[in-house]
Order: structure tokens, then sequence, then C-alpha cells
């Protein structure tokens, strides 16, 4: 059994790989470029990979695939329909990173919340001159009694559900998909989850959650609202968001970009105070505990193949 791992850098240097030659004979290149693929992987029987595409062209070249590991849940960048018509079967793996995306959104809603950058700033350069033992420049509010709302109550909506709800939060949740997700917490429409005090964006990007926050509902958001996205760049509308942040006091928190690796002329990039936006790579999914399990279920995924 012949297998590679086409975009190994996407998993990280930390993680062992060398289990996967119990499987078979390895090969792991850290990036593959579309030119690269049917080079790499006309001999191979396995493909590991995350965001390498493989379109309905490239899978009838690769005449010895029989087996396409997804190192994410989502699977949109393999022709799914293709990979039936040929025999190659396609697994993903589900859940590993649950804990890991609710932990950045709690961490980064904190920070908003309570304006942690600007704290930092005044700890740092200008509470030595205070004249008093503390600095109150920078109001915040806590958590409790807020109104946390989710856009989208899936396993990670879920967790963040619970989480918030240990803060005292009264948490609302609106169902993308249209369907009632939980006994607990209440199902609200989108224009009135986007009045509260706290947005977390959860849910897929599909053809009618893409812009689904935009110049038609930002007009819901509460003045000082906290806005974060952990799921995909173009649910929340950039162009939008970024003038709606410039004429309010709304705080927000990306972990995604439309494109990614975000591009130069991202809207978001202009933002220019930066103490009321944070931005990371998005990195929520990869937690060192989530890309362990992440890679559990590859080599199970591949194990339970070829014990079939």
């Amino acid at each position: 059994m012949r297998i590679a791992i086409l975009d190994a850098k996407t998993i990280g240097d930390d993680i062992d790989l060398s289990r996967f030659n119990d499987l078979g004979e390895l090969e792991i290149f850290q990036e593959t470029s579309k030119e690269q693929i049917l080079d790499r992987g006309r001999d191979k029987d396995v493909l590991i990979l995350n965001k390498v595409r493989l379109d309905k062209s490239t899978l009838k070249e690769l005449k010895n695939l029989k087996l396409v590991c997804i190192t994410a849940t989502g699977t949109d960048n393999v022709d799914l329909e293709a990979a039936q018509e040929f025999g190659i079967e396609v697994r993903n793996v589900k859940g590993y990173s649950t804990d890991s995306v609710a932990q950045l959104t709690l961490a980064m809603v904190l920070s908003l919340q309570c304006k942690l950058a600007q704290q930092d700033h005044v700890g740092k350069k200008e509470w030595v001159n205070s004249k008093i033992f503390t600095n109150l420049d920078f109001k915040f509010n806590e958590l409790a009694g807020k109104t946390w709302g989710i856009v989208g109550l899936g396993n990670i909506g879920q967790k963040v559900a619970q989480i918030a709800s240990a803060f005292g939060c009264n948490v609302v949740y609106y169902s993308s998909s249209g369907v009632d997700r939980s006994e607990v917490f209440k199902r609200v429409e989108l224009d009135e989850l986007l009045g509260s005090d706290i947005i977390t964006v959860h849910c897929p990007l599909t053809d009618s959650t893409r812009d689904l926050i935009n110049a038609d509902n930002l007009h819901q958001l509460k003045d000082e609202a906290v806005l974060v996205n952990v799921a995909r760049g173009g649910i929340v509308n950039e162009s939008d968001i970024v003038e709606k942040f410039k004429s309010s006091n709304i705080r927000l928190g990306f972990d995604v970009a439309s494109k990614e690796p975000i591009q130069e002329d991202n809207p978001l990039l202009n933002i220019s105070d930066s103490q009321r936006l944070i931005m990371t790579s998005h990195i929520a999914w990869a937690s060192t505990e989530a890309r362990k399990r992440l890679m559990d279920g590859v080599y199970n995924n591949i194990k339970t193949f070829l014990d079939k």
C-alpha cells in the first residue's frame, strides 16, 4: 500500500507522522501545488490531504488511487461525485476540533469584552505614572446577564452555548439549516439574534449562508456588540462589516477570511483601530490536542479501510 501526505505543513511539525509507515510505504510532502499532484499521486493507493484540490480531471488520472483521507471535516476540496464514479473512497474526520474552536471563541470574546488590548497597554505603559492604584479609562462589562447569540448550533455551537451559559449569559441561536437544534436554548430569527450583546458564528459556508451577515442586516448590531467569526470568511461580508466598524464601536474577532491565506486587499486589513479587532490565521481548529485527534482519526480511517 503506497501512501502520500500531500500537505503535511498543515498538520504541524509537532505531530509525529511516523506511525503511518505501519500502514504502508509512506511519502511526505510539506506542500503540493496543482501541477505536482499527478506526479506525486499517480502511483499512490492512499492520499492524505487538507486543502489540496482533487477535481474530476485529476481523479481520472489517478488510476491506482483507492482512498482519499481529508485531514478536516469539510470535503469541498474533493469532487465527491467523481470519486464515487471512479471507485475512490473519501473519508474525513469529524468532531476533532470542537474543544479547540470553542476555546478560541471564548478567548476572543473575553479579550474583546474586557478590552484586554487597551488594558494591557495601560498596564505596561501608563500605570507607572498613575496617582491612584487603578485606571478606569477603559470601562468593560461582565458577561453575566448579557445575550449571547450563536449562528449555527452544531457541535461547536453547542459547546460554545454551554460555556456562555456557565458565564451566566442568555443564549439564543439561529439555525442556518432551519432545523431545531436544542430544547434548552431559544431559537430566534437572524434579525433578532443580531441584536445580541455577543454574536459568534459557527455555521458551515453554503449558498444560503454566504454573506449571511451583510449591509442589509448589520444595522441590527448594538453599538458595542462583540462579533466573532471562527467559521468561514464568506459568512460575514467583509466589506460591509468594515463599514459598520468605522461608523460604530463594535468589536470584532476574525479567525477566517473569504480567501485564505488572507489577501492584501482584504478590507479587514484596512482597519486602523486594531484594539477593537482581533485577527488570527485560521488557527481555531488547531490546538495540539485537536491535531493529534485529527491524525488519530486519519490513521483509523486508513486502518479500517485496509481491514475491510
